[in-house]
């Protein structure tokens, strides 16, 4: 077997400057790595008189973020960035409040309530087939933000991505790619309201983002509840939810908060997995081919219970592989609120200890072949972003990704759906590298051509 070893930017030979890496950094941190990023466990480093320890070690991964994770805060950044889109959602709440959140949100994501979507799942797939119609030359990118948009209205709201829903992508993409964009400031702010001018543009895109959700969730309560599907849909959910220690409901406000997080975070981290999988699938032609014979066997409309996900093992192994490579949040920052000692390294009060999934999926002391396109690699292996401690596609912890079989379902169906009638053609050979931009995506959008099987 040819193994397929998909673009990447170059690997330096030795840890650049500060005077190259500082700005580099803020144009996109994963191009200043060195070879010695790839195989150390910890190094240190200082800019804008804040010491930072990044930890590649598994064991002070878990420390950090399980064993003492008291004492590690999530920085001011994180805040100033997604503040904007996610409001007081359960993604930045954080201490009782967040565990308040957590508890009443739990029952939403369970194995009973995602098998309850998969009828929305299903149609999403659907209707994306319909507008691809014969096929041709495609921004798959496009394709995916629709589909992943036209997923989550379905399974949020029971409402379709068409008029003015078509807009959300835009918003996000544009804040992505703009206003939410790192910036020094940002690293040098200790408040969320540090540098206010530097926010304008963040709480504008608030106004109306908050706007646009508070339009559609009154759209979606003037249309009554889900009725078509046994448990309703996850507004349906919220509205439902109740604290089981003080058996509390969700405000109007916190319902907003976790609907606006729900959108934002939910398309668009799934739409980008799904991108990432189908360029690697171009560049394996022979992998597509496994993998398309594998969902002809068993094809999408058979599928009515996430138990039948089982008959698509290469498919689930192709968007875990896909998530290796390009994982939706490439870094985890925390702040030590003490000082504490983290590997044998003392760290003091202060320091942000940085945690790159990006970097700690490429390491050479952890996998085989770390460049090479290899799906197999999960085969066999049960929820790997619990049982495998080099691999965190969505974070570590108790604040892994709530959502994350949500999303790994809606991609398996999405991804099926695509491969039951097309094949995914590479029709621009420049390279396609990966950018961080809040989220893990492409440098460009390339277009692609899909054929009709």
């Amino acid at each position: 077997m040819v193994l397929i070893h998909p673009p990447a930017h170059k690997i330096h030979a030795r840890p650049l400057p500060k005077w190259r890496w500082l700005p580099q950094f803020f144009i996109n941190p994963l191009s200043i790595y060195s070879e010695q990023a790839f195989q150390s466990l910890y190094a240190r480093s200082s800019a804008f008189g804040i010491d930072t320890l990044s930890v590649n070690d598994p064991a002070g991964i878990k420390h950090v973020l399980l064993d003492n994770m008291s004492n590690y805060r999530r920085p001011v950044v994180l805040a100033r960035l997604f503040r904007p889109a996610m409001g007081q959602g359960v993604f930045l709440a954080e201490s009782d409040e967040w565990r308040r959140q957590r508890r009443m949100l739990a029952p939403l994501f369970t194995p009973a309530a995602i098998n309850d979507l998969i009828p929305h799942f299903q149609t999403a797939g659907e209707q994306m087939l319909s507008r691809l119609s014969g096929g041709g030359e495609i921004s798959l990118s496009e394709v995916f933000h629709r589909a992943a948009l036209d997923a989550v209205l379905k399974a949020l709201f029971s409402l379709k991505a068409e008029g003015h829903h078509a807009d959300i992508p835009v918003m996000v993409r544009d804040y992505l790619g703009g206003a939410g964009r790192p910036n020094p400031m940002d690293g040098m702010a200790r408040t969320e309201s540090d540098f206010g001018w530097a926010m304008a543009s963040r709480q504008s895109f608030s106004r109306k983002w908050t706007a646009m959700v508070d339009s559609v969730i009154a759209e979606r309560r003037a249309a009554g509840g889900d009725a078509a599907h046994a448990r309703g849909d996850l507004l349906d959910l919220l509205l439902a939810a109740r604290d089981p220690q003080t058996a509390e409901g969700l405000s109007d406000a916190e319902i907003r908060d976790q609907c606006s997080t729900m959108l934002a975070a939910g398309f668009e981290t799934t739409s980008r997995m799904l991108f990432w999988a189908s360029y690697l699938l171009s560049l394996d032609p022979a992998e597509q081919d496994r993998l398309c014979g594998e969902i002809a066997a068993f094809s999408p409309d058979q599928v009515t219970r996430m138990e039948d996900l089982a008959h698509w093992p290469r498919l689930r192994n192709t968007l875990l592989e896909a998530l290796r490579f390009y994982p939706p949040a490439a870094y985890i920052t925390r702040r030590a609120m003490g000082d504490d000692e983290v590997g044998g390294h003392r760290i003091r009060a202060g320091t942000e200890v940085w945690i790159s999934p990006f970097v700690l999926h490429r390491h050479k002391k952890f996998w085989d072949q770390p460049t090479a396109f290899m799906p197999d690699r999960f085969a066999g292996v049960n929820a790997p972003w619990a049982t495998v401690e080099a691999y965190l596609p969505f974070g570590a912890g108790p604040r892994i990704c709530i959502g994350a079989s949500f999303a790994l379902v809606e991609g398996q169906f999405l991804l099926a759906h695509l491969l039951s009638r097309f094949r995914i053609l590479a029709t621009d050979e420049r390279p396609v590298l990966p950018v961080f931009r809040v989220t893990t995506v492409p440098d460009r959008d390339p277009v692609f051509s899909v054929a009709v099987v």
